[in-house]
């Protein structure tokens, strides 16, 4: 792979401006039109916009700055650089492990290019019950659009890996419709290992399209740079507060004051909601961090004749929406069905067991398929999401209860996906629970899974999708933000990421996020500048 162009050290080798780390120290203070914090889907799109509005831009990523030569396919390499707390980051109780990137390009450089337009039932709940009128899924669909044809997100026409054509061949034995799932890469290999970053460049993430944009047209990018606190006087921010930080985030000496007329927040759920607590931002009705979503998700591993070798090929490629369908949004929590990528390590640290349970497992690897449900919180009552707080040393932890109704929710995904793995051939099937067994029949697994234990830590629970603590609303008791994606009360703050959704989506979000910020940075760029932008 190291013969293949390097974009990112190209466009370095022309005299992009990028500061921190090993790119320079950061200057005393700096002066722009615009700060955006964070460089993941909701920065990045801003950045392109807001630069080709003619506006002084300056990035501010957290996280280091790698590229293709340094994606290299190694889980060990991949975690530490491109993570948050190196893919270990956990809630506050420890059920839940949380995957989320921390590099430029954010969680779009790491993850498996599944792009799903925000449901219409989600839309249309957040309309009925945020005030958000403008957001229907007709008047978003051209938003959609612009983001869909700038990131190259298009029908995937390569056969899917044995992992995804399991959940197609069961799902067809049941009668279940399992669709295809678009994706946003451009000349892909079908390598497989998208979540360590791409090595080849396929992916449309913000680290090889729009970010470099921004760049060329004269943006600034300080990379290992964290922004402890927002100055400001409870109506608009005065100043940035940042400090140099190592590989593992780790403060270093140093300061950089940034002054700008407008600041745009886009470091992802968890961190920004985390950075207005620091800055004890203007919170009156108590909304600030709280409706934290993860779309918390559980697994079960099937075992097959075949080998199903599932490190290989497009990551995600078919997924089922039956479980959400079936039921009302606000009803009993529903779930979407897709196939995860299966590494080495992600997979010994999320599987039950250990000892010679677990040595099995990892000796079966090759012959392994995992099938994954995404629990839909924040419509029923009693999912109300978790809530972003502080650590003594200004660290974001989520506190997020599982409830007794998403444990209802991950007791049928079990059964769900269970039927379907049996279904499709599969000669045994495991809960990733730690009460669990292989199971031979579809019989013994229902019969099995019924009697689980359905609680914190023995229910293995992952999340790889955070959503709200942000969130927009008509009005301000409702939400921090307001439906134009400004805060409510500091007149000069945007928020632009994940963190806005009232909700979940009930999908993977990164094509949610990318079209709602190219609506919200229009707007901005209008109010800014007096001219209309566009994404393309």
């Amino acid at each position: 792979m190291s013969s293949l162009p390097d974009p990112i050290q190209e466009g370095l080798t022309r005299g992009w401006q990028v500061r921190g780390g090993e790119h320079g120290a950061l200057p005393a203070e700096v002066t722009v039109d615009v700060a955006i914090i964070g460089s993941g889907a909701g920065g990045g799109i801003t950045a392109e916009m807001l630069s080709k509005a003619g506006l002084k831009v300056l990035v501010i990523e957290e996280g280091p700055l790698r590229s293709s030569r340094h994606f290299r396919q190694r889980e060990a390499e991949a975690y530490p650089q491109l993570y948050q707390e190196s893919a270990g980051r956990k809630t506050a109780d420890k059920g839940i492990t949380i995957l989320q990137g921390r590099c430029v390009g954010g969680s779009t450089t790491v993850n498996w290019t599944s792009s799903f337009r925000t449901p219409p039932g989600t839309l249309a709940y957040w309309q009925q019950h945020y005030g958000l009128a403008d957001l229907s899924a007709e008047q978003m669909a051209p938003w959609f659009a612009q983001a869909e044809k700038r990131l190259n997100v298009s029908d995937w026409h390569t056969a899917p890996n044995a992992n995804n054509t399991v959940l197609e061949r069961g799902a067809a034995k049941l009668g279940i419709k399992a669709p295809h799932i678009r994706r946003n890469v451009k000349g892909c290999w079908n390598l497989g290992s998208c979540g360590m970053g791409c090595p080849t460049n396929a992916k449309q993430s913000m680290l090889v399209t729009t970010l470099p944009a921004a760049l060329e047209a004269g943006a600034q990018l300080f990379v290992q740079t964290r922004v402890q606190r927002l100055e400001h006087d409870g109506q608009s921010i005065q100043a940035l507060h940042c400090v140099p930080v190592s590989l593992n985030s780790a403060a270093q000496p140093g300061a950089c004051v940034v002054k700008a007329q407008h600041v745009v927040l886009a470091g992802g759920a968890i961190n920004s909601p985390a950075l207005l607590l620091r800055s004890q931002a203007p919170d009156p009705h108590g909304l600030l961090g709280r409706r934290t979503f993860l779309h918390p998700t559980v697994g079960t591993s099937a075992q097959f004749d075949e080998r199903i070798e599932g490190w290989a090929g497009a990551p995600q490629s078919i997924y089922s929406d039956h479980y959400l369908e079936a039921q009302a949004i606000t009803g009993p929590v529903g779930f979407k069905l897709e196939a995860p990528p299966l590494y080495p390590v992600i997979m010994a640290t999320t599987m039950a067991g250990f000892g010679p349970g677990m040595a099995q497992q990892l000796k079966d690897f090759p012959h392994t398929q995992v099938l994954l449900a995404l629990l839909r919180d924040g419509f029923h009552p009693d999912a109300p999401g978790g809530q972003v707080q502080l650590r003594s040393d200004g660290s974001p932890v989520l506190d997020y209860p599982l409830t007794a109704t998403l444990m209802d929710g991950v007791r049928r995904a079990y059964l769900a996906m269970a039927e379907i793995q049996f279904a499709a051939g599969a000669r045994s099937v495991l809960p990733l629970h730690e009460q669990a067994a292989p199971y031979k029949s579809w019989a013994e697994a229902k019969a099995a899974i019924q009697a689980l234990d359905y609680r914190p830590l023995s229910t293995r629970v992952v999340s790889a999708h955070v959503m709200g603590g942000c969130n927009l609303a008509g009005n301000e008791q409702l939400g921090v933000c307001r439906p134009d994606g400004q805060h409510w009360q500091l007149q000069n703050l945007s928020v632009h990421d994940g963190s806005l959704f009232p909700t979940s989506i009930g999908a993977n979000p990164q094509l949610s996020i990318y079209g709602l910020v190219t609506r919200l940075t229009s707007g901005l760029a209008q109010r800014l500048t007096g001219q209309a932008v566009q994404l393309v």
